[in-house]
């Protein structure tokens, strides 16, 4: 699975950079996402619980941040099981550039999938691995925004 996105972040790319590298500021905006440990500058370990389709799972991970330029980019690889539903493994190139007061963040990500939740199919799992990814750059948007706004106006001017 190959997937590509660009959000835009009403939020200095040092601050953007800076959450990118927090885990409890990952934790907060990954969807399902029950733990998450840095254990090094570089690594962490996740525990992620994904509903796919039917299926169900807890995940357990290694997170690895390598071809850091800070405050520019990097790629973070990683890979989890969800014992009997499977695995994922995959990596993304994580980019962010200054856009005036904001950032634009883009990435490519290619993942693979095993086990049951490969049965479910291509489309389900695109479908579903889109939904969380654009969950997280809500979420993500939502958390670098909340200064002192309680606004909820679409980002899309």
């Amino acid at each position: 699975m190959d997937m590509t996105g660009e959000y835009q972040i009403t939020a200095p790319r040092d601050v953007v950079w800076t959450a990118l590298n927090d885990a409890e500021v990952l934790k907060a905006c990954i969807p399902g996402c029950q733990e998450l440990e840095k254990t090094s500058d570089t690594e962490m370990n996740a525990k992620v619980v994904l509903k796919i389709g039917p299926v169900k799972a807890k995940f357990n991970g290694e997170v690895e941040l390598i071809n850091i330029e800070a405050p520019a980019s990097y790629t973070i690889q990683g890979e989890g099981s969800g014992g009997i539903a499977g695995f994922a493994k995959g990596h993304a190139d994580v980019v962010l550039v200054e856009d005036g007061e904001g950032t634009i963040l883009s990435f490519t990500a290619h993942a693979n999938v095993g086990g049951k939740i490969a049965q479910l199919g291509s489309r389900l799992i695109d479908s579903t691995a889109k939904k969380l990814a654009n969950k997280f750059f809500d979420n993500f948007h939502d958390y670098l925004s909340n200064d002192d706004s309680e606004e909820e106006e679409p980002t899309g001017q």
